[in-house]
């Protein structure tokens, strides 16, 4: 089967089985697959995939078809102009978080001297590793209940350079946190636990406890706002991702909080200053 035969027998099938964004993924796995960059596959589209990858390529689809997320398939995921690592561990990093670093970076404009940051619920280490990689000169101390996303976390640094500007630990959320901050920034789980069973099937092969944020979609919310003032400089700052519908239930439990959007209009951010 060639290159151009085998986009369109992966096409039709997962178009047949109704999987949103069928073409991208199929090109993103043949490009996976041969190695071939999926921007230049139409250059090589009379080559032969070789028999055994091309059992790989019809195994995957299946995968794909069953719900599980491309990036698992290929191990990889882009944010913040960065490669990932990402797999059944962590959550997939999305655009809509790139949001809430680039919130952070602004802050962090506003120093003139080393900054602390407190990263929490790190899972994949995409905010941590990319303020590390953003900012120049910042001490960074990440944390997840996962030892897993702990150890992925640690690779991804690893594969920025940027693991001597972070620190990696296993925390319940402040638990065994002692130091103080200047940022503090979280995309803490916030999808209500009904919720949950009417994602789709990718979300759902996706980790659950980094999506279920309780009966109210805000437990950790609730844990955030009794805890970060003991951990937060005076002049601080806490920043916070949100579901698009949660405003006004995330924004009563901070005195003084400002909400950023994101670029489809959406509340996305949650900002507050310490005094």
């Amino acid at each position: 089967m060639t290159i151009k035969e085998a986009i369109k027998y992966g096409s039709d099938l997962l178009k047949e089985n109704k999987i949103e964004d069928y073409s991208i993924k199929v090109k993103i796995l043949i490009s996976f697959i041969t190695g071939i960059k999926k921007d230049i596959l139409i250059n090589y589209e009379d080559v032969e995939i070789l028999d055994n990858k091309l059992e790989i390529y019809i195994y995957n689809l299946n995968k794909i078809i069953e719900g599980v997320p491309i990036q698992y398939i290929t191990k990889k995921q882009e944010f913040m102009g960065l490669d990932f690592f990402v797999d059944e561990n962590v959550l997939i990093p999305q655009p809509d978080t790139e949001i809430l670093v680039e919130e952070v970076l602004k802050i962090s404009k506003l120093y003139n001297k080393k900054i602390n940051i407190l990263d929490l619920c790190t899972g994949s280490g995409a905010i941590a590793v990319s303020l590390a990689k953003y900012i120049k000169d910042v001490n960074i101390i990440a944390t997840d209940i996962s030892e897993n996303a702990i150890e992925i976390a640690e690779k991804n640094a690893i594969k920025n350079n940027v693991e001597n500007k972070i620190k990696f630990v296993v925390s319940d959320m402040f638990k065994n946190i002692e130091n103080k901050f200047d940022i503090i920034v979280s995309n803490p789980p916030y999808i209500e636990t009904k919720e949950i069973e009417k994602l789709s099937k990718e979300v759902k092969n996706e980790p659950i406890i980094a999506l279920d944020g309780g009966n109210d979609g805000i437990k950790y919310y609730k844990i955030i706002a009794d805890n970060y003032n003991k951990f937060l400089n005076i002049g601080g700052y806490l920043l916070l991702e949100m579901g698009y519908n949660q405003g006004e239930s995330v924004s009563k439990l901070f005195k003084n909080s400002e909400i950023k959007k994101d670029l489809s209009g959406n509340n996305r951010v949650i900002l507050v200053k310490k005094e």
